[in-house]
């Protein structure tokens, strides 16, 4: 699956990543990939990239990519990025990684957006449990409000037992639904909570990368 997911890479940054641009980059094990294609650009330190995690700011760092100021970005070219699961509709769960919120607000800043990913993250329908990151102080009301809801959601820890923080000083709640509904309005429902910083819920993207076990992959775009 890595040498698909490695040609999708390599397909996408041919396709979409330019000179002078500015590229946000999503985390995980398929960004490393991506990278490592991205440092082939002839051109690549003409493109300037935002990062959502300080795992893929370093892999970036390391093949002499060029980091954008991210305290001054306000329009993005183009995102990469991967998913945990993506359904028949082309929703999406992120946030395994932790980077769910600065991963939405790329994806909101972005004008076209492209996810790669292996054909087993694509299914009918969304039955993860979806990461809601949260503010420390809210806890222990948002543990009962989401099981008011019909959430039952876990507080993520790391290996040790101690909670999983964030690179924004936030915990996580890595919430089940016995069925997630209409996507949009459960985003919209947990994020009125108080609280609740972001949802690990993505409505559509532009461009869909499906690597496939035999090297290969399927480009899909979805109907907006």
């Amino acid at each position: 699956m890595k040498s698909a997911l490695r040609n999708s890479a390599k397909d996408a940054v041919k396709r979409f990543v330019t000179a002078n641009q500015v590229v946000g980059l999503g985390s995980g094990s398929t960004m490393t990939i991506l990278v490592r294609e991205l440092a082939n650009l002839p051109y690549k330190r003409s493109v300037e990239f935002m990062t959502t995690s300080i795992q893929i700011k370093i892999e970036a760092e390391k093949v002499g990519l060029k980091i954008a100021d991210e305290s001054n970005f306000v329009d993005i070219d183009v995102v990469f990025d991967g998913a945990d699961q993506i359904d028949s509709d082309f929703n999406m769960i992120k946030g395994g990684g932790g980077a769910l919120l600065r991963e939405k607000v790329l994806i909101s800043a972005a004008n076209k957006v492209v996810i790669l990913a292996d054909d087993t993250k694509f299914v009918k329908r969304l039955t993860q449990p979806v990461p809601i990151e949260i503010h420390k102080f809210a806890r222990s009301f948002l543990l009962k409000r989401l099981k008011e809801i019909g959430g039952s959601p876990k507080l993520r820890t790391m290996d040790k037992g101690y909670p999983y923080v964030t690179e924004n000083g936030n915990i996580v709640l890595d919430t089940s639904f016995n069925s997630i509904g209409n996507v949009r309005n459960k985003e919209i429902e947990l994020k009125n909570i108080p609280g609740v910083l972001e949802v690990g819920l993505f409505t559509r993207a532009n461009i869909y990368y499906k690597a496939k076990n035999d090297g290969s992959f399927e480009i899909i775009q979805p109907n907006r």
